[in-house]
């Protein structure tokens, strides 16, 4: 289990006030039993997190925000962008719906600062899907913001991807964003520029270690050791401003080198991928926070780090799509319920970092194979469990890739019973699943109880009794008084 209280630098999530800019983080909700948005802003303020950025416009979500005087960026999802580039009249209803319903308020509204028009929608992995309709969307929600009168409050920025940017040569004096985008990154940054709108991208060390044989994982977490990368007469000690520069030169390229910019992704995953650890991330995480603090800026922009940046991410995810990879789904800095992973050396200003108070869980009951039972068939039934729940921990490097047969497969089963709320028949696997009080979690690899929501005491075979009860009773009494 986590620990309950993690010595942490307060800067890891709190917005900053140097010159560097702020700290947040950006709260995801793509989770089979999310943490109760009324919980997860205890969790921000007790933090002392001013700013966070959502990768939708959940309702629910922006409720609970309210009157919590969080700065916060509203996310649209990619799979709207061709409604509102099409429609003006959509962009209208959708600012009226998701920002000046919550921002009209007064003090008990939404501090809303930016709307992020798609999630990363130049991903090179989507191909050119979304390239047609993103600066039409943009400019239609903004001019949606200035019908409100919201435009000079709410500013309109692109979050752009990883892979948006490049260097085939790893130097940044070589930086250039991709052929494809070429035109409509030109487009983009015009835009910005004339709003006064920052440019959002994602920095990932991670994901650059993992694509680019060239840097160590030294280089990567800001270590003093790390062999230096050198670019002409600059030298580069660490991988997140070797990327930052390749991104300063690829504006300049096409004529914005002043561009503000904003670290809209930054982050380490804790599991299902090698080098994907607490500690690690923590080394990680430390180095960023002291880099940002020391305010040195990179080789390019010295003394001028980014505006704000944003940790990816507050928590875990368990629907996360995994097409990168396993680990997409463990870049929280918290656990699924709020539980801090990790901590850090104090730095000036640190403190506690607090875990999520009086969280409910599931009854303490897991799924485990039995082993008094013939397994012959047990992976198959492991298998069928996984392509339906999270077992990506399972993964090589993962924190459950040790644990040997049959505690896999019953890691599988507690997974696909934990996501169907505990229900009886979620055990059975042919017979060869078996609910237990004992908690089956070895070493690292921990065997989770769900979160009890809304949903689940539904369909929580207690609660499930008395909802049926209730409905019998009340259609008794219906009978009675109609006869």
């Amino acid at each position: 289990m986590p620990p309950n209280l993690c010595t942490v630098v307060v800067f890891l999530l709190a917005t900053m006030a140097y010159g560097g800019g702020a700290v947040g983080v950006n709260w995801g909700t793509t989770a089979s039993h999310p943490l109760p948005p009324t919980k997860v802003v205890e969790l921000l303020k007790s933090n002392n997190v001013t700013k966070v950025k959502l990768l939708d416009a959940d309702p629910g979500v922006l409720e609970a925000l309210s009157g919590s005087n969080l700065g916060v960026t509203v996310g649209i999802p990619n799979a709207s962008l061709r409604t509102l580039n099409s429609s003006k009249k959509a962009a209208e209803s959708w600012v009226h719906d998701n920002v000046t319903r919550y921002v009209s308020n007064g003090g008990s509204g939404v501090k809303i600062e930016y709307v992020a028009v798609g999630d990363e929608p130049f991903l090179q992995s989507y191909g050119e899907q979304f390239h047609p309709f993103v600066i039409g969307a943009a400019m239609n929600i903004h001019i949606a913001l200035a019908r409100a009168k919201l435009e000079s409050k709410v500013k309109v920025v692109v979050p752009c991807s990883f892979d948006s940017f490049l260097s085939e040569s790893g130097h940044p004096s070589k930086g250039h964003f991709r052929a494809d985008l070429n035109r409509t990154m030109i487009e983009l940054l015009t835009f910005l520029s004339k709003h006064s709108s920052p440019f959002f991208a994602t920095i990932s060390p991670f994901l650059s270690l993992h694509q680019n044989k060239n840097i160590s994982l030294d280089f990567t977490l800001f270590k003093a050791n790390a062999k230096p990368h050198n670019d002409s007469r600059r030298t580069y000690k660490n991988s997140f401003d070797l990327s930052y520069d390749i991104l300063i030169t690829a504006l300049s390229t096409v004529g914005f080198p002043k561009m503000e910019i904003v670290v809209s992704q930054i982050g380490w995953p804790t599991d299902g991928a090698a080098n994907a650890t607490s500690s690690t991330a923590e080394t990680f995480m430390k180095g960023l926070m002291e880099h940002l603090h020391s305010k040195s800026g990179t080789p390019l922009r010295p003394r001028d780090p980014p505006s704000e940046t944003y940790i990816f991410s507050l928590l875990d995810e368990d629907q996360r799509s995994v097409s990168t990879g396993n680990f997409e789904r463990h870049w929280g800095v918290f656990t699924f319920d709020g539980q801090a992973k990790y901590h850090f050396d104090f730095i000036q200003g640190s403190k506690n970092l607090v875990d999520a108070q009086n969280v409910e869980y599931l009854p303490s009951k897991w799924c485990v194979v039995n082993n008094n039972k013939d397994l012959s068939n047990a992976t198959a039934s492991s298998l069928e469990a996984c392509s339906l729940a999270d077992c990506t921990a399972l993964s090589p490097g993962g924190s459950c890739s040790n644990i040997s047969w049959p505690g896999n497969i019953s890691y599988a089963f507690n997974s696909y019973y934990q996501q169907h709320n505990q229900s009886a028949d979620s055990c059975n696997f042919g017979g060869l699943g078996l609910i237990t009080t004992v908690d089956p979690s070895v070493d690292n690899c921990r065997f989770s109880v769900q979160l009890r929501t809304s949903l689940s005491d539904f369909l929580y075979p207690a609660y499930l009794t008395q909802w049926m009860t209730l409905l019998v009773t009340t259609i008794l009494l219906s009978l009675t008084i109609f006869t």
